[in-house]
């Protein structure tokens, strides 16, 4: 396979293990690992070293609100930074923290959030992220199981930090907002002995007092990132500075092999949460640079002006932020009439002919500038992590913003990007690409869902080894143990090797159920096959061992439901036409289709939906913050849909 080297053969089933394929690593990689950086051992020396060599370099960018309404971007230099960080770090010593402790960060990403962080690295204190969607009940287990002692607030979040009281005060003793904090606050706060401080006052807090920096070894741990489970609670992932340091120099040397080198004249936009390590690694790896971070105003219907304001060059995105983009782009296409509908699709065509014969984006054909001017103008790189990207819009979108859209995977536990796909690679559409230069990869036998990691096609769980891991499951070491196994560890994720040396995930191991009749489902990979259809969102589909057959709840497109209504001569709002007959006998009818394109056996058809207007969303619980699905919440939520679709089939 190109774009890979094997590094030990497979070897077959034994002592009650399964089979393992081949060990591969990036071919980037072929003379060993990209070699420690002198005098790198830890997160705070990525920040420190920055400093000294680009001190007055843009780093912290905010859009700065005058009289209501949000201005240009105003930039704290490197040095401005560090001063800061350096006052919140001896001002978190004085509240008797010291290396080992922990502090919480809850909020929105913002300039106070990294400056938070960075304190925390300087002195070897343990950063305990909270998700900003995170609800009470998650903020109260993950500040008492972690024992955080100190936890740093978006000033809009401090009322749910105080709702987690009495509880959390066993070890919490400190909150600071990154704003004001009001009176009534402070008279709370005091009830339980807790000390709050506005920003501002805790900047002074320390006054003259300087606390010595620890010394900081690569193996310490410096931040626990709890992930959002999809059952059960969250799980904190101990994260090294080694892990952090060791995937930044996998990425920057694929960066370097594929011709996108980071410069310090680079520009990112901050959105995705900080609490979630892919923006963690890849604001690291910016600072690692000296490159500029601007945050966004915290308001998705804000991100594109944002975007147009700061004009990144780098973008990362989970897939619902790229599907918006997509039906957008769709819309505006359509709109235009049915001339320029038509001049746009042939250039698209003649574009995409272009690539898929191997010329680069840049070369292939310029029908992109408009759309490219809606990113800002500069974007030359987007990223999409977290979730599967669906093909189409991979596709689209690659062919028409003139940039490389990359699609990457990793786990929290394997420190964000393990793969990531390659520029101007078409054939690399619909997969994660190759691994990234840091880590070994194998894939591992599933025999009870017929995964063979020795066959001609490759497929089995994905199984990864290198010092980018995770030290282990914070007071959890059970759990760690299934799946840290002799040094590899075992993502339940399964995958196939493509020829060309990159992975695709076809499945996920534990989303499998047995129907009726004894045969097995894997209904990740169903579900990413329905997901083809243009016409529908979001699927998630049900089954269990005493039903026979497949029944699903789906989130229509908007438009391509309205568009079918019209041309059917069907009136009513969205909402009504869900409740259709006729919408779902299409929708259906759609899913078939697919179903006999991709040649699924009979009971992998599904036989009923739901129709559901509103998008699987946080509030209801039903997805986890990086848009994975919760699929017992779902089948909580929906239990009266799902009983009355078996009723009314049989």
């Amino acid at each position: 396979m190109q774009n890979v080297v094997e590094v030990e053969p497979g070897r077959p089933a034994a002592d009650g293990r399964p089979s393992v394929g081949p060990t591969y690593r990036s071919a980037f990689a072929r003379d060993g690992f990209p070699p420690p950086v002198p005098g790198l051992d830890s997160c705070y020396d990525i920040f420190r070293m920055a400093v000294e060599k680009y001190p007055d370099n843009r780093m912290l960018g905010h859009r700065e609100i005058v009289d209501g309404k949000a201005g240009a971007y105003v930039w704290k230099t490197y040095r401005e930074v560090f001063d800061i960080a350096s006052k919140i770090g001896n001002s978190i010593r004085s509240c008797g923290l010291a290396k080992g402790s922990h502090c919480g960060i809850y909020g929105a990403n913002c300039p106070e959030w990294i400056i938070t962080m960075e304190a925390c690295n300087a002195h070897g204190i343990y950063c305990v992220p909270l998700y900003d969607t995170l609800g009470a009940g998650a903020v109260e287990f993950i500040l008492c199981h972690a024992e955080v002692e100190i936890a740093f607030a978006e000033e809009k979040k401090i009322e749910l930090l105080l709702k987690t009281l009495p509880k959390s005060n066993e070890f919490l003793k400190t909150i600071v907002s990154f704003g004001k904090v009001t009176q009534e606050q402070k008279e709370e706060a005091s009830k339980y002995e807790l000390s709050i401080y506005s920003w501002d006052e805790f900047l002074s807090l320390a006054a003259d007092q300087e606390f010595d920096l620890p010394d900081k070894e690569k193996t310490d741990i410096c931040t626990i990132m709890y992930t959002s489970g999809t059952t059960g609670d969250p799980k904190g992932v101990l994260i090294s500075n080694a892990s952090i340091i060791c995937l930044i120099a996998g990425v920057d040397r694929l960066l370097n092999r594929v011709n996108e080198k980071l410069a310090e004249s680079d520009v990112y936009m901050s959105y995705l949460p900080l609490a979630h390590i892919f923006d963690r690694v890849v604001e690291e790896l910016f600072i690692f640079h000296g490159a500029s971070i601007g945050f966004w105003r915290g308001d998705v219907k804000l991100l594109v002006e944002d975007i147009g304001v700061l004009k990144p060059t780098i973008m990362c995105a989970v897939p619902r932020v790229l599907d918006r983009i997509f039906s957008g782009l769709q819309a505006k296409i359509s709109s235009g009439g049915f001339i320029k509908s038509t001049l746009f699709n042939l250039a698209y065509k003649f574009k995409k002919f272009r690539m898929m014969r191997g010329a680069k984006h840049d070369e292939a054909a310029a029908i992109c500038d408009k759309v490219k001017e809606g990113l800002g103008g500069n974007v030359r790189v987007i990223l999409s992590g977290a979730a599967p990207l669906a093909t189409h819009v991979e596709e689209y979108l690659r062919v028409v913003t003139c940039a490389h859209v990359l699609q990457g995977y990793g786990l929290t536990e394997t420190c964000a990007g393990s793969f990531v796909s390659l520029p101007n690679q078409m054939s690399m559409i619909g997969t994660v690409g190759p691994p990234v230069p840091n880590i070994d990869v194998r894939l591992e036998s599933v025999p009870e869902m017929d995964y063979d990691a020795l066959a001609s096609t490759a497929r089995g769980e994905i199984c990864i080894k290198g010092e980018t891991l995770f030290s282990g499951y914070y007071k959890r070491e059970d759990l760690t143990k299934e799946v840290l196994i002799d040094g590899w560890f075992h993502t339940g994720d399964i995958g196939e090797w493509q020829p060309d040396g990159s992975m695709k995930i076809i499945d996920r191991k534990k989303n499998i159920f047995k129907l009726s009749q004894g045969e097995y489902v894997a209904v990740e990979n169903l579900e990413n096959i329905y997901g083809l259809v243009s016409a529908i969102d979001s699927i998630w589909i049900y089954g269990n061992s005493f039903e026979s057959f497949l029944v699903s709840v789906v989130n229509p497109n908007k438009e391509a439901l309205e568009s079918w209504a019209a041309a059917n001569g069907i009136s009513g709002d969205f909402e009504s036409l869900c409740q259709n007959p006729k919408a779902k006998e299409y929708i259906l009818g759609e899913l078939s289709r697919i179903g006999k394109e991709k040649k699924l056996k009979g009971f992998e058809f599904i036989k009923d939906v739901h129709l559901e207007p509103v998008p699987f969303d946080m509030d209801r619980d039903l997805i986890t913050p990086t848009y994975k699905k919760k699929r017992p919440q779902l089948l909580k939520y929906y239990q009266g849909v799902i009983d009355q679709m078996y009723k009314s089939a049989k």
